[in-house]
């Protein structure tokens, strides 16, 4: 039965030149999800059903610690199919002063869990189940407004 699979394979002409084993990232996601959001943001209605769709998700639980001036962090995790933490969030980046670093990192992780299990279609979460995922949230401080 196996060669009569190499053989109907060879007789085509497409998939002669092409074989999904020979190069599985050619049909797959990036190997990292990487977004960057201005936090905090507000929680989308329904579930997640794109990428772009799930950022938001992760980041609506994010808040300021007090005092926090302006400031940047980017977490990598990973996610499970219904959209639970897969293992312990790691911070890859900060900008802060050292004063509020422990307060960013520990909000940050907070927020993580919170936000955590992230409402997906059953599409997303097959697709992101498993992949790194690096989510910088960019806070720009208490007086900036809607400033970039």
């Amino acid at each position: 039965m196996l060669a009569g699979l190499v053989l109907a394979r060879a007789a085509s002409p497409a998939a002669a030149q092409f074989d999904v084993y020979d190069n599985p990232s050619v049909l797959s996601l990036p190997a990292t999800f990487r977004a960057t959001l201005r936090v905090p943001v507000t929680m989308p209605e329904g579930p997640a059903d794109t990428l772009a769709g799930l950022a938001p998700r992760l980041a609506a639980c994010w808040r300021p610690p007090a005092d926090l001036e302006a400031a940047a962090i980017t977490a990598r995790f990973a996610l499970r199919r219904d959209g639970s933490l897969q293992g312990t969030p790691r911070i890859t980046f900060t900008r802060v002063p050292p004063r509020w670093r422990d307060a960013l990192v520990a909000e940050t992780l907070a927020s993580l869990a919170r936000c955590t299990p992230a409402r997906l279609t059953a599409g997303l979460g097959g697709a992101v189940a498993g992949r790194p995922i690096a989510l910088r949230f960019v806070y720009p401080g208490p007086n900036q407004g809607d400033r970039p």
